[in-house]
């Protein structure tokens, strides 16, 4: 009962002309960014954040958090009208989405792709309302070794959840650390690393990290790729938003699981992208249409779309409850509330209710606002796409410039900020993931003083960490996600013999064993495949023959693929016999 009268108080907060006008705002300037490849969602809030810097914490995060939301809301336009994911997590979309387009069933696939968006967001904003303040005061009792204890499990979080290289994530979370480390040492106040420049005596800015790292890095790699855009143009038609609303309440099961999927993978640091893919390859494996899957089915549509907005909303709850970002996009807005001098955590909920229950009911009301104003204006924003990317490309250069000056009034933070650009986009070339790198740069400090105070109340004993049930609990669940990679390397090492010994795997006339190759081939395979959806995007700098040869490519890794699973499937059937 307490938390729905916190909730009706913050509504009233959140329900000022000023809040809405911001609120609309802050969707439309969301579903541009969400409509604009090369943009998204933590870059958006990332080059707007200095416009909020005049306004009171509340208007300010509710002005962001609809950017947010608007954002995930707008990749789906593209990805089914162009082909083209505004987003990473509407990736998943174009899969089903676009051919229910081509077929003239675009209004269909939009309304089901915009509705699914907000019954993700409303479960993920439920689970919030109800969960966080339970987190919240439960981590009242928490000390400095339970702090770093959270921050341990956070960055192993990504290391054992993480769908990339292990090494890349540790490498670029390490590079964050020492980002992070730059300054002025609170614990002992001697001066770290700032080689004499006065400038960086407060260390790196996390605002001017984030617009260089995601703001330029991004439209450096959408600049070298010769972006250009083209496709069909479409209107929802009333009569089809309600005849597509009857259908999707036969799907209810696979909404459902969908947002089951995205706010696990919101609270935990999976993501929103990882989400949408986890989901629509289930709704695919339990569907009775699963063998349409690609070719329009609006299943398709709904299972991604649910879990990667149940996914973004969630990521909020351990960033409100415990200060920690579960998506780059609330490590910005992390960020967003230090600059503001709050401090993201369990004590939020004490000293600062106004401000957190209102961003709660803002939640609700975006939502609301956002499927409103897609449904009506897809149009509109489908327009945009018109606009030559030569021209888009230097005006948001020069906003991420403008923002980088205000910040500090120094052309020091804009070169600073063409730096981390050119950081982020050697990381995407050699394929180094940036959240770690953000996130390390956000808590690596905050992690580092818990871990000191806590050895100083110990007087060095590392003990400390084990020194009761809950963060022994922690530290060992951390512990298990840093190694989990290394398990599951060796798991398989194991697995390969033991399958050999009973004659699952091995045969006459191969020089490697099946399983090797079946894994490489999977791998190889879903490498591919994401290339040719990239491929396929509409631009000037691929040629149709390039386009072939992936598609051959992947046909012929098919076969292969297919071969291989036959040959152990037959073994495996000769062995029972």
């Amino acid at each position: 009962m307490e938390e729905i009268n916190s909730l009706l108080q913050g509504f009233a907060v959140a329900l000022t002309p000023y809040n809405l006008v911001l609120m609309l705002v802050g969707i439309v300037l969301g579903v541009i960014i969400g409509v604009l490849p090369g943009l998204g969602g933590a870059n958006g809030v990332a080059i707007l954040l200095p416009l909020t810097f005049s306004m009171s914490p509340t208007s300010a995060i509710i002005m962001l958090s609809c950017i947010y939301w608007g954002a995930l809301f707008g990749g789906a336009i593209t990805s089914i009208l162009f082909n083209i994911p505004g987003e990473p997590w509407s990736v998943a979309t174009t899969f089903d989405g676009h051919p229910m387009a081509q077929k003239g069933r675009a209004d269909e696939a939009l309304t089901a792709a915009f509705t699914s968006s907000f019954v993700g967001a409303l479960v993920a904003v439920l689970l919030i309302t109800f969960l966080a303040p339970l987190v919240a005061r439960f981590a009242l009792k928490f000390g400095p070794a339970e702090f770093f204890a959270v921050y341990f499990l956070t960055f192993a979080s990504f290391i054992g959840m993480g769908k990339g290289s292990p090494f890349k994530v540790i490498a670029s979370m390490c590079l964050g650390f020492a980002l992070g480390a730059v300054g002025l040492d609170k614990v002992t106040g001697t001066l770290r690393m700032t080689f004499g420049h006065e400038e960086l005596l407060n260390g790196f800015d996390f605002l001017i990290a984030v617009i260089g790292l995601f703001g330029i890095g991004e439209i450096l790699s959408s600049m070298e790729s010769g972006l250009k855009f083209s496709g069909s143009h479409a209107t929802i038609r009333f009569d089809a938003v309600l005849r597509t609303w009857k259908t999707l309440l036969t799907y209810w099961a696979t909404s459902i699981r969908s947002c089951i999927i995205g706010c696990w993978m919101g609270i935990t640091p999976g993501g929103a992208t990882p989400a949408s893919f986890m989901s629509y390859g289930l709704a695919k494996k339990f569907s009775k249409n699963g063998h349409n899957f690609g070719k329009g089915e609006i299943e398709g549509v709904i299972a991604p779309e649910t879990a990667a907005h149940a996914a973004g909303t969630s990521a909020l709850l351990p960033m409100l409850t415990l200060g920690i970002p579960g998506s780059p996009t609330a490590a910005v807005l992390l960020g967003g509330l230090m600059i503001w001098g709050l401090q993201p955590g369990p004590l939020l909920f004490v000293e600062q209710k106004e401000f957190v229950w209102g961003l709660i009911a803002s939640m609700y009301l975006g939502n609301v606002v956002g499927l409103i104003v897609v449904l009506t204006c897809v149009p509109l924003f489908s327009a945009i796409l018109r606009v030559p990317f030569s021209i888009i490309a230097p005006v948001i250069l020069v906003i991420c410039a403008i923002g980088a000056f205000t910040v500090h009034n120094s052309m020091f933070d804009v070169w600073l900020m063409l730096g981390f650009g050119f950081m982020g986009y050697v990381f995407q070339k050699l394929d180094y993931p940036l959240p770690p790198l953000v996130l390390a740069i956000v808590l690596g400090d905050k992690a580092e003083e818990g871990f000191r105070q806590a050895l100083l109340g110990s007087q060095g004993s590392l003990t400390i960490f084990w020194s009761n049930p809950l963060v022994a609990s922690i530290m060992g669940l951390g512990a298990i996600l840093l190694f989990w990679p290394l398990l599951s390397w060796i798991k398989e090492r194991k697995a390969v013999p033991a399958m050999q010994a009973h004659g699952v795997v091995g045969g006459a006339g191969n020089s490697q064993d099946q399983i090797g190759r079946l894994a490489q081939l999977r791998q190889r395979n879903a490498e591919l495949k994401q290339k040719l959806a990239a491929a396929m995007i509409e631009h000037d700098g691929l040629q149709a023959t390039t386009i072939d040869q992936l598609e051959a490519d992947n046909r012929t890794l098919e076969a292969r693929l297919e071969r291989y699973e036959m040959e152990i499937a037959n073994s495996r059937k000769d062995r029972g016999n």
